[in-house]
């Protein structure tokens, strides 16, 4: 029986394994012979494990030496030979579907979940690598074969712009397991408010941390838990000494990264991200499955997600001060965070449950690729 040949280029295998795991697993299901090529770092016998044919890839996320990543593809292409080839992130998408050009890849499936260090600052480097990619988007997207995942309304308009909208596919993030991410009782004591992110910049680390000095000079019971690490790959990382100041200052919390994200939900009682641009935020759904009220910012991505009142509460980006009245609010309203974290999980079952995903990923896959029934 044949058996398609799917391959993921991701950068990184943890990324791969946060976001992209069930799915690949899914498509196995389906029929799919999977091959997933990433830097290996700490994850690889997890991918192995779950049956899935593993080829080292050292795909930078900085700039990095172009011709030899596009080399390493084009290589990696003509010894798989995938019959689908399906890159996250911008630069997978943008180096993989060249390398796929070049290497006679048919069907090229580019997720992009989030348009973001080039798209969200304007200045240096980024600025100038914007036009360029506009370009390179036009030129490789758009022939036969290719098709763009998005993750939001906003980013499915400014693609359909460039390349033709009806390949152009509006899949709401990665999904959530609603049978693992499940609501908790509030725990007794002061609140949490809790940020699961990389310690970048762009993810509105510092607007947090402002709000939390207003919140400490007016007084109000609310400790903030920062889950997650500086990320030295990219240009926006926070430096860990200024971490390591903000914690000695008594405003904020450091975790470092955690795997058990469910029990961090289990503690906290409040879920914010006042980041400046997102895809879909996966550390929002996995708090809102678990019943807690959302505190984001009014941007692509966030606002896809929370809806101001529903089941959360949207303030404007790089504000500290509405940011902090937000979390003031919450603070101080149990009834509030009960009517908010109730519907929070209402949502994630009924409109981004990892089954309801990973279904219209599949059916793409089919079009593409007709996969013979198992």
């Amino acid at each position: 029986m044949h058996h398609p040949r799917l391959l993921f280029v991701v950068t990184e295998d943890w990324y791969f394994c946060s976001h992209r795991l069930d799915l690949a697993k899914a498509a196995q299901r389906a029929g799919y012979d999977v091959h997933v090529a990433t830097r290996v770092t700490g994850h690889g016998e997890t991918i192995r494990a779950a049956g899935f044919t593993l080829h080292p890839l050292q795909l930078d996320r900085r700039v990095g030496n172009p011709l030899a990543e596009i080399a390493a593809l084009i290589g990696l292409l003509r010894r798989v030979k995938p019959a689908i080839m399906h890159n996250v992130a911008l630069k997978p998408a943008v180096f993989g579907s060249l390398a796929a050009r070049l290497a006679g890849v048919s069907h090229v499936v580019n997720a992009v979940s989030g348009l973001g260090y080039v798209f969200i600052n304007r200045q240096g480097v980024a600025g100038l690598l914007r036009p360029l990619i506009v370009a390179a988007i036009r030129f490789l997207f758009g022939s036969r074969g290719r098709h763009v995942i998005v993750q939001n309304g906003h980013d499915k308009a400014y693609f359909d712009q460039l390349v033709t909208p009806s390949r152009v596919h509006l899949i709401r993030g990665s999904g959530i397991d609603v049978n693992r991410f499940v609501p908790y009782p509030e725990l007794p004591g002061i609140p949490l408010a809790a940020v699961v992110a990389r310690l970048l910049w762009d993810k509105g680390i510092g607007e947090l941390v402002e709000a939390a000095r207003i919140l400490r000079d007016r007084g109000v019971r609310l400790r903030i838990a920062l889950i997650g690490k500086p990320d030295p790959a990219n240009p926006r990382t926070i430096p860990e000494a200024e971490v390591r100041s903000w914690v000695d200052e008594g405003l904020v919390e450091w975790w470092g990264h955690r795997d058990d994200i469910a029990e961090v939900w289990r503690q906290a009682q409040i879920a914010v991200l006042p980041s400046y641009r997102e895809g879909l935020p996966k550390a929002l759904l996995e708090a809102a499955a678990c019943g807690r009220p959302l505190v984001t910012t009014d941007v692509p991505g966030c606002n896809e997600l929370v809806r101001d009142g529903d089941n959360g509460l949207l303030v404007p980006v790089r504000q500290a001060e509405p940011l902090a009245a937000a979390l003031a609010r919450l603070a101080g309203d149990p009834a509030l965070r009960a009517r908010l974290g109730a519907r929070a999980r209402q949502r994630a079952e009924e409109e981004f449950s990892s089954e309801q995903v990973i279904a219209q990923q599949l059916d793409l896959y089919r079009q593409l690729v007709p996969v013979e029934n198992l």
